[in-house]
C-alpha cells in the first residue's frame, strides 16, 4: 500500500471524508463525517464544558486526521470568545492535496484557506490561527507522545479497536488519564465495554449518551479530582 492515496468519498450527510491506505478504514462514519463531528466532539465534548463558563480549555485530539474536529473547533471558539489552546496528534498525516479535496470549506461557510492552513503548519510548532486559538500539531505515534501541558478535553478519535487495538486498552488511557486535569472530560464515537472498562479502571467515572446518525452510543468519561 505504500505510496497509495487515502481515497475520497462524501458520507451520507453530503460532507467528505477519507478511506485510510494503511488501514483500509474510513476517517469517519458512512452516515456523516460531519454530523459525526458535530454531534460527539464539539456538542458532546466542547460546548458541554463551555456552558461551565471556562474562560480557556486545554484540547487534545488523539487521532487530527482529516482536520474536521479541529475546524470545527477553531469555528467554535471564535463564536464563542473563550481562549483554546489545541494539540493535534497524528502518526500518519494526509497531504495537502488530499485535504483540498475534502469539501467542508463549502459545507461550513469559510474559505479554503481557513481550512488548509491546519495542515500546511509546520509540525511541533504553536502557532495562533486566531485571537483565541492556539493550534499545534505533532506527527507522532500516539503512545509515544509526551505532554508539556496538561488537558480539560480530549477528543479521543483513534481508528476503531478492531484496528488500534493498544489504544483502547488499559495501559494507553492510563497514560491518557495522567495527562487530564481535575474535571477533564474525554469523548468518544466507541461504545464497546471493554474499552469502558478500562476506563473505569483508569479511574473515569462514564455516560452512556446517544450515538450520532445510527449508531445507538457514544461515550463521555469526567476525571473526578483527587
Amino acid at each position: 500500500m505504500a505510496g497509495k492515496t487515502n481515497q475520497p468519498f462524501i458520507t451520507d450527510d453530503g460532507s467528505s471524508s477519507l478511506i485510510s491506505n494503511k488501514f483500509g478504514e474510513a476517517y469517519h462514519s458512512r452516515y456523516g463525517a460531519l454530523e459525526e463531528s458535530n454531534h460527539v466532539f464539539i456538542d458532546a465534548g466542547l460546548n458541554y464544558l463551555l456552558q461551565s463558563g471556562r474562560q480557556q480549555i486545554n484540547i487534545l485530539e488523539i487521532g487530527f486526521g482529516t482536520g474536521l474536529n479541529a475546524v470545527l473547533t477553531l469555528l467554535a471558539a471564535q463564536k464563542s470568545k473563550v481562549d483554546i489552546v489545541y494539540t493535534g496528534l497524528e502518526a500518519y498525516p494526509i497531504t495537502i492535496q488530499e485535504a483540498k479535496l475534502l469539501n467542508y470549506p463549502s459545507l461550513l461557510g469559510i474559505n479554503e484557506q481557513e481550512f488548509t492552513q491546519l495542515h500546511e503548519t509546520d509540525w511541533g510548532v504553536q502557532n495562533s490561527l486566531h485571537d483565541n486559538f492556539r493550534f499545534t500539531k505533532e506527527q507522532v505515534e500516539f503512545e509515544h507522545y509526551k505532554n508539556v501541558q496538561t488537558y480539560d478535553l480530549i477528543y479521543f478519535d483513534a481508528f476503531a479497536p478492531s484496528i488500534q487495538k493498544h489504544l483502547w486498552n488499559f495501559p494507553f488511557l492510563s497514560k491518557i488519564y495522567k495527562m487530564c486535569n481535575n474535571g477533564a472530560v474525554l469523548v468518544t464515537y466507541c461504545a464497546k465495554g471493554s474499552f469502558k472498562r478500562a476506563l473505569k479502571e483508569c479511574g473515569f467515572s462514564l455516560e452512556s449518551l446517544p450515538g450520532p446518525a445510527k449508531k445507538r452510543e457514544m461515550t463521555r468519561a469526567h476525571k473526578i479530582g483527587h
